[in-house]
């Protein structure tokens, strides 16, 4: 059994933290999947509001991160651990920040189908982050971590797969030269959000290794 409670002691800033970073990169991705289906029930101009608090409320997370670290003399775990996954957890709402953007200025209609089974593979990414770095505070053991990591490394493989089909489809469908572009930026950037999630979970299973 591996417990960094253990290690922090009393003092439970840095659970708080890393716990809030994870959440709210989960709920960033919740945020998608519904701008998603605002998009296909028809409403015109779904609020980007929510996105911008979003990555806004991580960034001022990693901030408080950075000023515990920098009070802290003497820390529980290396401090690049702790940086590491402060900043890997704040870049996901970024990145799904971003795939808003760049969907609320597509022309045309929206390919709405396209876009499902990638939603459904970040949002399986990010509750797995979620509950890697939730275990850090209860104390864990490494066969918990290994299986989330699996969860985390499936759904990183499927939506690399999947991202190879919409491209195929693109490249050999009607689409003209401008919508390949277009479209083909958006696969990559969501498929870029699921790997953000994955590269915490790397962190977090680091982690857990250097201190079972």
């Amino acid at each position: 059994m591996f417990s960094l409670k253990k290690l922090f002691g009393k003092d439970e800033k840095f659970f708080d933290l890393l716990e809030a970073g994870a959440d709210e990169a989960r709920v960033s991705i919740g945020l998608l999947v519904r701008y998603l289906q605002d998009l296909r029930a028809g409403v015109a101009q779904p609020s980007l509001d929510n996105f911008v608090q979003s990555r806004r409320k991580e960034k001022r997370i990693r901030y408080q991160m950075n000023e515990e670290l920098s009070r802290t003399f003497v820390t529980p775990l290396e401090r690049e651990d702790i940086e590491a996954l402060s900043f890997a957890l704040y870049r996901i709402p970024k990145s799904v920040e971003k795939i808003v953007e760049r969907i609320s200025i597509y022309p045309g209609h929206f390919p709405h189908a396209a876009f499902q089974r990638q939603a459904e593979l970040l949002t399986t990414a990010a509750e797995a982050v979620e509950f890697m770095v939730k275990q850090l505070r209860k104390g864990t053991t490494m066969e918990k971590i290994r299986e989330a990591n699996d969860r985390l490394q499936y759904a990183e493989g499927e939506a690399d797969k999947v991202m190879l089909g919409l491209l195929r489809e693109l490249y050999h469908g009607p689409a003209d030269a401008k919508e390949i572009v277009i479209l083909q930026e958006l696969y990559e950037l969501v498929e870029r959000a699921v790997d953000r999630c994955r590269n915490a979970g790397v962190i977090v299973v680091q982690i857990v290794l250097k201190h079972a």
